[in-house]
């Protein structure tokens, strides 16, 4: 349970902003997250991208649908040498859907279900992990689970900027965009002790 972790949104993060994305060819990666994901491979982190999805709860996809979309940006990514080591998502809504997935949760951000999956299943240390999103739910997920926390500007990040300042959420670090995320996460790590983080040189 010592390994740093790296939880990304995937919409306005990785991914350029689309309402309740349905098809793999909406995809449309924001410039330079690939190249974002590289960088933080090479340091040796782990990455995980975590993303509520309650357009599932809403009837406008299917998980298996879902599954397409997530498979089809996985291979973008892996086609650019940007590794991406799980994807955790949650189809429920507490207020619409049928019963199966009109809940209240554990996994819906800004809880902290996903990343407490992602934990268990990967050895992640929370408390020395990021999560780096452009909305205050990411920021607040983060906080409840006691990691560093990176509000990027891509997607809806400007605005809810203005909301996190209105509601005095704490934000770390405020990025241009996830490239500039990570070269911050880079800073931190080359901060510490060697022994707190494997840097690789190759």
């Amino acid at each position: 349970m010592n390994r740093v972790g790296i939880f990304l949104d995937r919409d306005g993060t990785i991914i350029k902003e689309v309402d309740y994305l349905r098809s793999p060819s909406q995809i449309q990666l924001i410039a330079e997250s690939s190249e974002a994901i590289r960088i933080a491979n090479k340091l040796g982190l782990h990455l995980f991208i975590v993303t509520n999805q309650s357009g599932i709860a809403r009837g406008l996809l299917t998980e298996q649908e879902l599954e397409i979309i997530h498979q089809n940006l996985m291979a973008q990514l892996k086609s650019q040498g940007a590794k991406i080591d799980g994807l955790y998502y949650c189809p429920h809504h507490p207020e619409v859907g049928s019963d199966k997935y009109r809940i209240d949760c554990e996994c819906r951000k800004p809880k902290t279900g996903m990343l407490r999956q992602a934990s268990k299943d990967h050895g992640i240390d929370l408390s020395r992990s990021f999560v780096v999103g452009d909305k205050m739910i990411d920021i607040q997920t983060g906080n409840n689970c006691g990691a560093s926390t990176i509000l990027v500007l891509t997607g809806y990040g400007e605005e809810e900027l203005k909301i996190c300042r209105l509601n005095k959420i704490h934000i770390d670090y405020v990025a241009a965009n996830l490239i500039d995320a990570v070269q911050y996460i880079q800073e931190i790590i080359n901060k510490e002790q060697p022994q707190t983080a494997t840097i690789k040189t190759s």
